[in-house]
């Protein structure tokens, strides 16, 4: 046998790698150490099933471990490890080439857009991550078949790399990086053991920087959740996000089919958490083996779930995969169904088992499950249950829809809601007078992301949701009570109708119509859309954000038997001129635009306001005091 080191080529793909690991940037050049740790830790687990039904191995007895030591002052790294080892052959085949056709042409593309850390791992690629921090790496191997000789491969990189037969007792690989000068940071214990708890803290293996065990190995998610306790869960929820609050929720998923699937998620106490909320994103914590491989990834959930903290661990996943992977391949479809459907089914049953925390997490997080219904198409009706809502009936508590369902009266099929800008404002608007002498229940929406859910959400269990102010409301059942107002027909259609063409006179364009009202009941007037169409749930938005906002033209309905009406068109046959009637029209309209949340300056009413009290103030004292 030649003692001769033994000069080869890399194959072409190889040397194109070496050019673009060497020549561009990177963000976590950290990430070649994952990568030895992860080829080490592949190396020790198939020794270790080749020792379960072979007994010819070489060093039976070695403890399987992967160990990282490293020289300071001469900037060097070793990381070596008693797996299967590797042949002289082998080394040529597994160092020597890249196996996948197709790689370059992917990388060139990923070089191009100085995304190269995203796919280290892919392809066979990991293990030339190193030359993103070495001069020169030498990779001295002993195979598991006892009649094979140790060889060590040397390179530096470029277009070249020798083969020399080595002398080395045990089996395994280790691997001497000589560090470049901008590298030698990772001639650290405190960085080495860093990297390790950060990417490779959950090898099945221990890994020794400096005789001291770096990883933790157990994970906890690859555990039964029966061998769980709470308060493991609990520390892990701290480790993982430093909130020092208990989780409000937690789900332990393992499933083997059609994928396999370890993942513990959380649901937080509260959307923020304080100065030591360390991640300024979110995602999950995605894993492969064990292994680190995304440390934000925000496919594996949909983005109105971005509250849940957690990991996914799935051997089914390819090391460290691309971005463009993620969303798209099979096994990431049936992870992110998975994920999604437990976690909406969890929320659900919080909501029925445990109100009380339901409703923490309906004040933390109720804006993002609105955000759901109003953005997952496919899935609006696995996320409309967890939705809560105040309504005319529930004194302020939370209702869910299935609960207003239950309650709906005799004949009724619609489910109503009201938009407005708070619950005073609604809960004394002229909408609910006829629905609540019917005793129909009213759903109170007063956040502006209301205006995008209703949209989406158009009914629920086959009942339409219906807004108040549809100008073609019809509405179930009889009044229980009447108010006692005046009647209608007090006043004449003549005197009725030049009170109707006053309103028009001047309000003008500011209303499309104004017509008799045929549902009021304790309210002087209401203002109706001209059309149910979701134009109108929009001006909400519209008037939060256009800084050059209109109110929306709407019809205005008036209550013919109301004192007030009465009384104003009474002044109006006697005292047409009075000022008082323009300024009590006006003051009408606004209070009504008021109660909608529509009004671009509610504080325009303020000299209106004075006048009206001037002029009654002196129309009322006592003559020759005026």
């Amino acid at each position: 046998m030649t003692t001769q080191p033994e000069s080869l080529e890399f194959k072409a793909e190889v040397q194109q790698l070496l050019h673009i690991l060497s020549h561009s940037l990177y963000t976590e050049r950290e990430i070649f150490l994952r990568e030895l740790i992860s080829n080490a830790s592949d190396a020790l687990n198939r020794v270790q099933f080749e020792m379960l039904t072979n007994a010819d191995v070489r060093d039976p007895e070695l403890e399987l471990a992967v160990r990282i030591d490293f020289d300071e002052e001469a900037k060097t790294l070793t990381v070596s490890d008693t797996g299967i080892g590797m042949t002289r052959d082998e080394l040529i085949e597994n160092l020597g080439t890249i196996a996948h056709s197709g790689a370059m042409a992917f990388l060139k593309k990923l070089e191009a857009e100085q995304r190269i850390g995203d796919i280290i791992g892919q392809f066979g690629v990991g293990f030339y991550a190193v030359f993103m921090v070495a001069d020169k790496v030498s990779v001295t191997s002993r195979s598991y078949l006892p009649d094979e000789s140790a060889w060590t491969w040397v390179s530096r990189g470029d277009n070249t790399y020798t083969l020399t037969p080595a002398e080395k007792e045990t089996r395994g690989t280790t691997i001497e990086i000589e560090l470049k000068e901008d590298a030698a940071e990772f001639a650290s214990a405190w960085r080495l053991e860093q990297i390790v708890k950060k990417h490779s803290d959950f090898v099945s293996f221990p890994v020794y920087v400096k005789d001291k065990i770096a990883n933790q190995q157990a994970a906890l998610w690859r555990k039964s959740p029966s061998e769980v306790t709470e308060d493991e869960y609990n520390e892990f929820y701290r480790q993982l996000t430093l909130d020092f609050e208990k989780p409000l929720l937690h789900l332990h998923i393992v499933t083997d089919a059609p994928v396999d699937i370890r993942s513990v998620l959380f649901v937080p106490r509260h959307r923020d958490r304080g100065m030591f909320r360390m991640r300024p994103d979110h995602g999950l914590k995605l894993y492969s083996r064990k292994v680190l491989i995304q440390e934000d990834n925000k496919d594996m959930l949909p983005e109105y779930l971005r509250f849940v903290e957690g990991v996914v661990d799935s051997t089914d996943i390819p090391l460290n995969v691309a971005r463009e992977s993620v969303q798209s391949t099979r096994t990431m479809g049936h992870i992110k169904k998975a994920l999604r459907g437990r976690v909406l089914k969890s929320l659900r049953e919080l909501g029925e088992e445990n109100p009380e925390d339901y409703k923490v997490f309906w004040e933390a997080f109720g804006p993002f499950i609105k955000e759901g219904v109003a953005m997952d198409f496919g899935g609006r009706d696995d996320v409309a249950p967890l939705l809560r809502f105040t309504t005319s009936k529930s004194n302020g508590a939370l209702v869910a829809l299935s609960e207003y369902a239950a309650r709906m009266i005799e004949g009724q099929n619609d489910i109503y809601y009201i938009l407005g800008d708070d619950l005073a404002s609604v809960a004394r608007s002229p909408h609910l007078d006829a629905l609540k002498a019917r005793n129909l229940e009213v759903l109170y929406l007063v956040d502006p992301l209301d205006a995008f859910m209703v949209q989406s959400l158009r009914e629920y269990e086959d009942k339409p949701l219906k807004n108040v102010d549809d100008p073609d409301l019809q509405l179930p059942g009889e009044p229980e009570s009447p108010p006692e107002t005046p009647a209608a027909d007090a006043l004449s259609p003549e005197v009725f109708g030049k009170l109707i063409m006053r309103f028009k006179n001047v309000l003008g364009e500011r209303v499309a119509d104004v017509r008799e009202s045929k549902l009021l009941k304790d309210s002087p007037c209401r203002l109706v859309s001209p059309d149910s169409g979701p134009e109108r749930e929009m001006q909400r938005v519209r008037r939060l954000v256009e800084q050059d906002y209109t109110a929306p033209v709407k019809i205005l309905e008036i209550n013919r038997g109301h004192a007030l009406i009465q009384n104003l068109a009474r002044v109006i046959e006697s005292q047409f001129a009075n000022p008082l009637i323009d300024l009590t029209v006006e003051q009408l309209f606004d209070n009504l635009l008021l109660l909608e949340g529509l009004h671009p300056n509610p504080a325009q009413m303020a000299p209106r306001i004075q006048e009206v009290l001037e002029r009654a103030v002196a129309a009322s004292a006592p003559a020759g005091e005026a």
